[in-house]
């Protein structure tokens, strides 16, 4: 006796949950790895995650949810594109289309290999020596270039990689949006540059302690609505949130004592990822329902929080005091107007996540060029120190003094992140349009800032991103929630209008 429609789309969210499980104890393996983990476990927790990994990948190809497919795809509750079983069923389809394609040998072997080679990653950062860390890239990126091969493309082998964090993304559109970027980034930099305006830049070099900005941290963390009941922060070699399932999401952050600006935005921009995933409709966990859209709108929220939000005047017009009373040392000489232009202080600079809004994108654009380049075979690994060195030089005008400020400063590549980078400036983009039309919709925006009230944008981000699952692709979600496509405009408005009003031009 066959199924009936609804039969099947009960079977599939149950396959898809049971595959969710498997996932959420392979995410609570890696925050370990990269928290407390000792340090001779990793070759053990290579084997742990490679197991997990086959045991998804098993279950995802398994022939039973192509059953299900074919009878839920030709049935009538899929009518309405946009309705619950049809976005179930286009977005699961998605991934059994994608792992039908990859051999489960090779899904052990990249999980396995980007385990190790985080292990290995971290120590050649920490000793500045690339030589440990290169022959685990090498690896991975013969590994990816398999999974290109197998899941197939019809252009370029890296969209196959670009596809899978940013569905329907393609280098030409996001090399055309980058390279857009760039053109306007340089003639604002160029204004900035010209200007006789620059902070206090001493500010940031007092002493600051860390359990006094762990505390400073939180009390903002939490005011934005992170919420500490269905979360934790730590501390981590690399920043990163990790969403385990409901009622349990990840930060970390990293501190450097004589600067709070770097964890106090690192510990903002996991918060608003943090956000997001516990803004995820508990009751559609495992299913696309119950998942994030994609990558470049994930970070759209954690810039959101990080720049628009935690760079603003307003936003320190209600925490100055409190930064006042938790680093009364640091900042007894020092104005809310003083710390204001220093945080939105615009350098070139090494690391990327220290890194200014008005040069952050072209830090991802380098790597953007990188990845395109190794990853086409024009670039060898022997070659990628010097290679980097070379375009820093070009974009910055300065050279990384070793090789852990230079191409061993981000994790993407040691855990398999190739096709990653470009999904951040897609955040800062989505981030920029989303907030100028919560703007519209909410009013005063820099008023409830100051007043310390952050729930109406972070009530409206859930409404219009968090709740919706992956009902709508990203190009289509912010079509719809501000009324135009993509582009620069929105960023670029904002952008120059507080650098503008900074460093008077």
């Amino acid at each position: 006796m066959s199924l009936t429609p609804q039969a099947a789309l009960d079977e599939l969210n149950a396959k898809t949950r049971a595959i969710a499980m498997l996932n959420s104890c392979a995410s609570l393996l890696g925050w370990d790895e990269r928290t407390y983990m000792p340090p001779q476990g990793g070759p053990h927790r290579a084997e742990q995650l490679a197991l997990l990994a086959g045991m998804t990948h098993e279950r995802l190809v398994d022939p039973r949810i192509g059953e299900l497919l074919s009878t839920l795809r030709n049935s009538d509750l899929v009518t309405d594109p946009d309705g619950d079983p049809a976005v179930i069923v286009r977005e699961v389809g998605r991934s059994y289309d994608r792992a039908v394609k990859m051999p489960r040998s090779l899904v052990e072997e990249i999980t396995r290999t980007a385990s190790l080679g985080q292990t290995a990653w971290e120590e050649a950062r920490a000793k500045a020596d690339y030589a440990i860390f290169k022959p685990w890239l090498a690896k991975m990126i013969d590994l990816k270039k398999q999974e290109a091969e197998a899941v197939g493309y019809q252009v370029d082998p890296y969209d196959a990689l670009l596809d899978d964090y940013e569905p329907g993304a393609t280098v030409a559109i996001t090399g055309t949006i980058l390279t857009q970027l760039r053109t306007e980034l340089v003639g604002l930099l160029e204004k900035i540059r010209g200007s006789s305006r620059r902070p206090r830049l001493e500010i940031l070099n007092r002493r600051y302690p860390i359990e006094r900005q762990k505390e400073f941290g939180r009390l903002c963390s939490e005011a934005i609505g992170f919420d500490y009941q269905k979360g934790r922060l730590d501390v981590t070699t690399h920043p990163f949130c990790t969403g385990i399932g409901p009622g349990d999401v990840r930060l970390t952050t990293r501190y450097n004592e004589q600067n709070f600006a770097h964890a106090l935005f690192g510990t903002l921009h996991e918060s608003g990822h943090g956000i997001y995933d516990q803004g995820l409709d508990p009751r559609h966990f495992g299913t696309p329902l119950g998942d994030f859209i994609s990558l470049g709108i994930h970070e759209s929220q954690s810039r959101l929080w990080e720049n628009l939000v935690g760079r603003s005047r307003s936003f320190w017009v209600h925490f100055f005091p409190r930064a006042q009373q938790a680093f009364p040392e640091a900042l007894a000489d020092v104005t809310l107007d003083d710390l204001f232009f220093v945080v939105n202080d615009v350098r070139p600079s090494f690391i990327r996540v220290e890194a200014d809004e008005a040069t952050y994108n072209l830090h991802i654009l380098l790597r953007f060029e990188l990845e395109r380049a190794f990853f086409s075979g024009q670039l060898s690994v022997d070659d990628i120190p010097a290679v980097w060195n070379e375009k820093f030089r070009a974009y910055f005008g300065l050279t990384p003094p070793t090789d852990r400020e230079g191409c061993l400063q981000d994790v993407h590549w040691s855990a398999g992140y190739i096709g990653y980078f470009p999904t951040y400036s897609l955040g800062n983009l989505y981030a920029a349009q989303l907030f100028a039309q919560a703007q519209s919709d909410l009013g005063d925006l820099d008023a409830m800032f100051a007043r310390g009230e952050f729930a109406p944008i972070k009530e409206w981000l859930g409404r219009k991103i968090h709740s919706q699952g992956r009902r709508f692709r990203a190009a289509d979600l912010v079509q719809r929630v501000t009324g135009k496509p993509l582009s620069s405009a929105a960023l670029m408005s904002y952008m120059n209008a507080k650098f503008g009003a900074l460093y008077g031009f």
